[in-house]
């Protein structure tokens, strides 16, 4: 592992429950190099996840996200 961490934003388009987001950020926990993936109560549409860029390309959270029939965009420098 390396010292790089980062992050980015993903913007969920549908409105979600307080337990899709969660079961969603344990999805994205589970994915190898993802340290945090976290959602603000106000903001409940977007999702900051940080990151090891070493070990997973962000395009993989948008396929995450369609895999549990999400419509997704990355926000942020790829």
């Amino acid at each position: 592992m390396t010292d790089k961490i980062v992050d980015i934003t993903l913007h969920i388009d549908e409105e979600t429950t307080p337990e899709d987001r969660d079961k969603f950020c344990d999805t994205l926990l589970d994915m190898p190099g993802v340290m945090s993936a976290s959602c603000r109560d106000k903001h409940h549409h977007l999702m900051v996840i940080e990151y090891d860029p070493d070990m997973i390309n962000p395009k993989e959270f948008v396929s995450a996200a369609q895999h549990r029939g999400l419509h997704s965009e990355l926000i942020g420098m790829l």
